[in-house]
């Protein structure tokens, strides 16, 4: 597929090199303009709509995060560009694709390219797809640990679980459940039952997913209308259960 792309770098020279490098090993790229600054950025992309911004972090007058608060309902996967690992953190937290470190090495370029590659063609061909019913409701049930002894509850009813520190939230369509014990606890107990970790926060019910939008990073509806974000690095796992 045909990935639309825009390079936002206040370096003129680190431009060049990955628009150079996306045009030597990347042909599937087509870079549709250049920006050096925020501001510049953001009309760029509201003017050329890519699905794909390489994005430097520091820049004159604001940074990335400044670029991408703007930019809320954001339709593109982002491929943070920076001499500096300190900010890897926060941008997983903003959902980035992929975290490319200056300078910057071919071999993880292509890598980026083809992870964003997949993850948009992926999204594209789910779109107004009919989904064939290949998850079937696993029937078992689960012990949540109480200070007078143990809740069973079937594992259905469960829509999704979310972390809080050493503790996690099990939420039912009526209620949620605080336990003393963490998020991985219950990915890994619950791993058969088709629930995925789809952020570092969420781990939800398959069965249960009613709507996925592409938005920020990605986001799922769980039937309750509740609003889940995706982190970009479980997408793809994400989406395999519904191809």
């Amino acid at each position: 597929m045909s990935l639309r792309a825009v390079i936002i770098d206040d370096e003129v020279s680190s431009r060049e090199i990955i628009r150079n490098y996306l045009r030597n090993y990347c042909n599937q790229v087509t870079v549709l303009g250049e920006a050096g600054t925020v501001a510049e950025g953001i009309v760029l992309i509201k003017r050329e709509s890519p699905n794909v911004v390489f994005l430097d972090v520091e820049m004159p007058f604001g940074n990335a995060f400044d670029l991408l608060e703007e930019l809320p309902d954001r339709n593109f996967e982002t491929v943070f560009v920076t001499a500096y690992d300190q900010y890897a953190m926060e941008a997983l937290n903003q959902h980035a694709a992929y975290y490319l470190m200056k300078p910057i090495n071919i071999d993880e370029l292509v890598k980026a390219v083809a992870y964003v590659e997949e993850i948009i063609s992926r999204e594209e061909m789910l779109q107004g797809k009919v989904l064939s019913s290949t998850l079937q409701k696993v029937e078992g049930k689960i012990t949540l640990p109480q200070q007078d002894g143990f809740q069973v509850l079937n594992v259905s009813d469960i829509l999704y679980c979310k972390a809080d520190d050493n503790y996690t939230e099990i939420f039912l369509a009526e209620k949620k459940i605080l336990v003393s014990k963490t998020l991985k606890h219950f990915e890994e107990s619950l791993a058969e039952f088709h629930f995925v970790r789809i952020h570092k926060s969420f781990l939800v019910n398959i069965n249960e997913v009613v709507k996925y939008k592409k938005g920020k990073g990605g986001s799922v509806i769980i039937s309750n209308g509740k609003e889940l974000m995706v982190s970009a690095s479980r997408k793809k796992e994400l989406l395999s259960y519904f191809e």
